[in-house]
This record gives C-alpha cells, structure tokens and sequence, in this order.
C-alpha cells in the first residue's frame, strides 16, 4: 500500500512540473511577444502555441485581414481572400471561365433562379433559359451547397463539362453544359422608335470604352437622333474607361478631379471635340461610382436630362494592393468630385432632373433586362424628355 501512496506521490508531482513547464512557457511566449509590440501579432501567436483546440492558420488570418479593413468604417474598402483573388480579377476584365448565366443572389424554396444567360455560352447553347430554376449541380442539390457553393461548382477548367439540372414551370430538366471562356458583353445599342438609340453599359471596367464608343458610332450610322446611356445596376468602374467616354461625348472642360491620401490632385479635361445631340442618362440606386459619375458630369454640362431614382452616392476610389499571400486590398486611397467640384457622397448621391420610381417586380425584370421598352417607365420618361 505504501508502494502505491509513493508512486503516486510521484506522478502528482511529475504532473506539476509539467504543469507549471507549460504555464511557464506560454508566460514566455507572452513576455517575448510584447516585445514585439503589435498586438495581432501576439494573439495570434498565442492561438498558434497555447489554444487547446485546432484551428486553420490562414481562416484566421483572413479573418483578421477582413476585420481590419471593416473596422476603418469605409463601407467602400474591401478585403479579397486568395482563394477568390482569380474571380475578382476575372469580374474586372470583364472575361471568365463558366457556363454564361447571371443567377440569382438568394436561394428560393426549389433553388436558384438564373436572371440572365449570355448568348455566348455554354447555357445559351446547351438551352438553358432565363427564368429556369437550377436544383442541382453535378447532381448535388443546391439546397445543400447554397449560393456560394454553386459557383464554385459551376466554375471550372475551360472545355469541361457541368452538369445541370433546372425546374423549368413543373419540368425538370437536366443538361450537359460546357464550361467556356465568357467575355461579358459591356455595352450594347439597340435603336427605338423615333430614332432614339439605347445604349446599356453594364460597368465601367475592360473594355467599357471600346464597345461604347462602338456602339455609339453604330447607332449614329443607322440613323439615331438622340440617344439615351442606361448605367441602372452599373457597379462603376475604372476611371480611364469613364473619362475616355466623356472626352467622347463632350465639349472642351474638366471631366475628372480627383485628391489622393498623399494630397496630389488630378483634373482631367476633354478635348473640343464632342458629339451633339439630345441624349439622356437613366439611373437608380444601384448606380454607383463611375456610373453616377457619368451621369453627373452629362448633366453638369446639361449635355443630358438624367432620369431615374437617387444614386447611391460614392466619392472614394480603390487601389487594389495585392499582399504577400496572394491576398488582396482594395483601399480607399483618395476621392473625386464631379465637374462642378461636387462630392456625390456629401450630397447623398446624385438627384436626376426626373424623378421615376418603380415597384420591385419592375426593377427585377430590369435588372433582367426582361422588360420591353414600352413597360419600362424609366426608359418612357427618358423618351418624353427627349422629344421636348
């Protein structure tokens, strides 16, 4: 019995020590941490040699990373994991690798509603239409793998093959899709009644000046009179894009002035050349940045009526800084104003001359890009503008 007190008297203490070894250690780690004097450094440090659990390195990092960039309070500023640096860049060339459709950001009660499908990919090819509800990818539900996951899905290697499944009304349909480089359309004209040109710009990044111009110039061959610029839904862009359009379209003056963090001021002017003829800019909350730019700087120069709702008002642009992970930051680094020396976002964003609203159906088919030209109210008031 005493043989059994004694060995356990041993282990007791054996244990202590350990005990105490491993507090001293982390006591160590702790004092040796505040010498380097950054905070981030030292939890991270302390999860990576103390924390009782497992945890993964780089989720905690981008975590951090996320919540650094939030915590400046600029709802503009955004943190790109590595992992979806590729799909940022791919969105700002305006190319990608996939099937060609816009779906839906919400999950409905069967699946995801696809919005949009581009003529030139593999959906449009392979029948997919818009409006078709996808329930399955690759026969996984996308109930189970959610919005997100479905991208992840949909993309792929350039040539494969996807398969997927669409309720179609009480139909469900399946079909092998190939996965294919998209380069999105950005600008696209169509002529109306009365000699009126449409032209759509769907952003202001690759491209956006070439097929605006190019549509433009088509237009005006086929005989358009006026022309009404539709920048609704517009995320905005890159700024040598806009400025190439309005150098374009109007007469000789400043276009651009912009202030860096450094202090640095930049005017843009445009040339004596111009194009004139009655125009109009249509607009809504979704226009944002260079899109509501454009608007501004057409009707500053009352070179177009703007019509619409308000903008969202954005006055701060982005440099994209990719770090050493292969991460990226695209941070607020200076702010612009229009013409006039306006800051959209001290006004609350841009107010059009005419005041259009519609109901969240209508707005949905716009988007969609579903609705004909005589049920759009916007476009109807644009119209009437025009022919005054």
């Amino acid at each position: 019995m005493k043989n059994k007190n004694k060995v356990l008297d041993i282990f007791v203490k054996v244990l202590s020590y350990l005990l105490v070894a491993a507090v001293a250690v982390c006591i160590t780690l702790f004092v040796c941490l505040g010498s380097r004097n950054n905070k981030l450094n030292q939890l991270q440090m302390l999860i990576e040699n103390c924390f009782i659990g497992e945890v993964d390195e780089t989720a905690l990092l981008d975590a951090a990373a996320d919540a650094m960039v939030k915590a400046t309070g600029d709802k503009w500023s955004y943190y790109i994991p590595a992992s979806e640096y590729a799909a940022h860049m791919e969105q700002m060339n305006n190319a990608y690798v996939g099937i060609g459709v816009t779906i839906s950001g919400f999950m409905g009660q069967s699946g995801i509603e696809i919005l949009q499908v581009d003529p030139t990919g593999g959906a449009y090819e392979a029948g997919i239409l818009a409006g078709d509800v996808i329930t399955k990818i690759d026969g996984k539900s996308i109930l189970e793998i959610g919005v997100d996951g479905s991208k992840d899905v949909i993309r792929g290697e350039e040539n494969t093959t996807v398969s997927i499944t669409v309720l179609r009304g009480n139909e469900e349909l399946t079909f092998s899709v190939i996965r294919k480089t998209i380069k999105v359309t950005v600008s696209k004209g169509q002529m109306l009644e009365g000699n009126v040109g449409l032209i759509r710009i769907a952003n202001f990044d690759a491209r956006c000046a070439e097929e605006t111009l190019a549509a433009i110039k088509s237009l005006v061959e086929q005989g358009a009179e006026s022309l009404i610029f539709d920048v609704r839904y517009n995320p905005g862009g890159y700024k040598d894009e806009l400025v190439k359009v309005l150098d374009y379209l109007l007469p000789e003056g400043k276009i651009f002035h912009s202030i860096d963090y450094t202090g640095r001021e930049e005017i843009t002017k445009s040339d004596s050349a111009c194009l004139e003829m009655p125009m109009a800019v249509l607009v809504n909350g979704s226009s944002y940045s260079a899109a509501e730019f454009f608007a501004a700087a057409l009707g500053e120069y009352e070179w177009a009526v703007v019509v619409g709702e308000q903008t969202s008002g954005k006055s701060y642009f982005q440099n994209t800084i990719v770090l050493s992970d292969g991460s990226a930051v695209g941070l607020s680094m200076g702010k612009y104003f229009t013409p006039n020396g306006v800051s959209l976002a001290e006004v609350g964003g841009l107010t059009p001359d005419v005041l259009v609203t519609v109901d969240a159906d209508t707005a949905a088919k716009i988007y969609a890009e579903t609705l004909q030209p005589e049920e759009d109210p916007q476009l109807q008031a644009a119209l009437q503008e025009l022919k005054k």
